[in-house]
């Protein structure tokens, strides 16, 4: 029991020391200590098809991540993370084609341009970078039918990877 015991308070020692050094916190961001707050920037529409919902439902995904995962409070200017983006891209394409070379499936992809400033530790810092996302679905459907479900799901994949690209550092 005794040992049991010393065990468990190592364990918690460790784990403690992890997550005060600010290197590793355990939902996977390596935020320094000194760096405290986020400005997200509205993601401007730049692509040639519109879809008019698209840039406001990216940034305010973006902001709820980081909002639900990180200790960073979230001001308007001039904070000590930044990210700044635009889509550039909405389109859709055949993903499957058929015997008789009629699509079968067709294929949305969505493709944002991204820059990421760290005041604190500008070594992070990166410009126009491409994140994009995509969700095939079935071409007896119209896009309109299924576009609201199939931008979730790409919002969802882009999100992460701005996510892993600018805290996690993947």
């Amino acid at each position: 029991m005794r040992r049991s015991i010393l065990r468990l308070l190592l364990l918690l020692s460790a784990a403690g020391l992890l997550a005060a050094c600010g290197i590793y916190s355990f939902t996977g961001t390596s935020i320094q200590n000194d760096v405290n707050t986020i400005t997200i920037n509205y993601f401007e529409y730049k692509a040639e098809k519109v879809n008019p919902s698209l840039s406001n439902d990216l940034t305010e995904a973006l902001r709820t991540r980081f909002r639900r995962t990180t200790r960073l409070e979230q001001v308007e200017v001039d904070g000590d993370l930044e990210i700044t983006g635009e889509v550039t891209g909405y389109t859709v394409s055949p993903a499957a084609v058929t015997a008789d070379e009629v699509a079968a499936h067709n294929r949305l992809t969505v493709t944002v341009r991204v820059a990421f400033t760290n005041r604190k530790h500008p070594e992070d810092d990166f410009e126009n970078q491409n994140f994009s996302g995509y969700s095939d679905y079935d071409s007896t459907n119209t896009l309109d039918s299924v576009e609201s479900t199939l931008c979730a799901e790409i919002i969802d994949k882009i999100i992460e990877d701005i996510f892993n690209a600018t805290v996690a550092q993947w």
